[in-house]
């Protein structure tokens, strides 16, 4: 069986590469790792389970939920909430674990199957390969034990967790947003009712877009991947800033006043800037990725501040931040990560905390921002190929030192597998933009030929 845990849980296009039957089997493995066995050991255990709007996500939490059920464990359902929502009440709540039913920033079709181990953590690889193994044994050979009576699972719909999330994002403000107007787009996803009513009451007067979830409208022409709407939205009302989220509200963009985009790298300059002021950010340092903009990297050293860079994903940005005791990370996607006040990426309260940055200092969103400049970057996703010899190829070896050679010092060159979709990322950073576009779109041939 080739490995179905990707970067962010399990992913693929629902109902032909995500099944219901898929589902099921993951969550009765996932019970049996996560819970210590279920009801086999003694111990009644606890999910939360939560999902974002798209249809399929309706059927996939069904299966999920009996799954889970099956296996002993009682089942809290949330509904639609944000993947960090759900984090957080497996933590608050003292659940076992935790499943969150989105594939983020995909197209409506995709869907996923993400895990949380107790505390609302992202599961470690080890933790991942043991439910895989467990999965296929199961699947491929004995039949699952199973509890009978009352020892299957109970399932309840918790209708708190909704206010719960809320208060716990209000409460960990540093001040409020009274006087500042914020146009949120919501990208019709599961943020759709918790960001605008997290906002309202700190103060702000919004605007919102995107925020009209119909199941198959997730992520269309909205939201952080297409950020048009917002910036328009914003110029149009005067607004102060914008906040776009992804499908699953685990990622943040901004827009400034004039309707210029305000990435995950600015954001994080902006709150390790205003950490590190409050004494809060631990150890002077920020952990970011390979993909971080090196204007970032550069504005980091002139003020002082350490960079830490781990493997794209913001599940190794966690990793390093718990292993060293960091505060902030993320990405430059919009992951951002406070550890003191989430155990993931969460957008709304990255929102929240870049507004509340704004409002306690009186300057621009630009000018905070203007802490660093970004230098051209060139992400080129080539489609169709055979991404597992990305690191492999002799040609492709070749290709990329000869780009590194012309490029010197003022740039640089990445390339990597996509851990959710099938293509290789192609990134190429350099002083001049048109040098760049010229190495990217060389490295793109490059690799459709050597790995087409």
């Amino acid at each position: 069986m080739g490995r179905l845990f990707g970067t962010d849980g399990v992913r693929g296009v629902a109902n032909a590469d995500l099944t219901a039957e898929l589902a099921l089997g993951l969550s009765v493995a996932a019970a049996h790792v996560l819970a210590e066995g279920g009801t086999f050991e003694g111990h009644r255990p606890t999910a939360v389970v939560g999902r974002d709007p798209r249809a399929s996500g309706e059927f996939l939490e069904a299966a999920v939920v009996a799954g889970l059920a099956s296996a002993g464990v009682d089942v809290l359902r949330v509904g639609v909430l944000p993947t960090p929502g759900v984090a957080y009440l497996t933590g608050v709540l003292g659940a076992d674990l935790g499943v969150m039913l989105s594939a983020s920033h995909n197209a409506m079709p995709d869907n996923g199957v993400k895990f949380f181990a107790r505390g609302g953590h992202k599961l470690a690889d080890e933790l991942e390969i043991r439910i895989e193994s467990l999965y296929e044994e199961h699947t491929t050979g004995a039949p699952w034990a199973r509890p009978t009576g009352s020892g299957v699972g109970r399932v309840a719909d918790y209708a708190s967790g909704f206010d719960q999330y809320i208060a716990h994002l209000i409460g960990v403000l540093p001040n409020r947003l009274d006087g500042l107007k914020v146009v949120l787009d919501e990208a019709h996803g599961a943020a759709s009712r918790v960001s605008p009513e997290a906002f309202a009451r700190a103060g702000a007067e919004i605007i919102t877009i995107g925020a009209d979830p119909n199941g198959l409208n997730i992520n269309d022409g909205c939201g952080s991947t297409h950020l048009g709407l917002l910036q328009a939205a914003v110029v149009e009302h005067g607004a102060d800033l914008g906040i776009a989220h992804d499908g699953d509200a685990d990622r943040c963009l901004a827009v400034d006043a004039a309707g210029n985009e305000i990435d995950g790298d600015q954001i994080l300059a902006v709150l390790a800037l205003s950490m590190r002021e409050a004494g809060q950010l631990r150890k002077d340092t920020v952990v970011g990725t390979v993909m971080s903009n090196l204007g970032f990297k550069i504005a980091m050293e002139r003020e002082g501040i350490a960079l830490v860079q781990t493997a794209v994903g913001d599940r190794y940005v966690l990793e390093s931040m718990k292993a060293e005791g960091y505060a902030l990370g993320g990405e430059q996607s919009g992951h951002v990560i406070v550890l003191d006040h989430a155990t993931t990426g969460d957008g709304t309260l990255t929102g929240l905390m870049l507004a509340a940055r704004v409002a306690a200092t009186g300057r621009t969103l630009a000018d905070l921002a203007g802490v660093m400049t970004r230098l051209p970057q060139i992400l080129i996703n080539v489609p169709d190929v055979d991404k597992s010899r990305v690191n492999t190829s002799a040609e492709l070896a070749a290709a990329v030192a000869d780009a590194e050679r012309e490029l010197g010092a003022t740039g640089r060159v990445l390339l990597r597998s996509s851990g959710t979709e099938p293509l290789v990322r192609v990134m190429v950073e350099a002083a001049d933009i048109e040098q760049a576009k010229a190495v990217a779109g060389r490295l793109a041939d490059v690799v459709k030929s050597a790995l087409g």
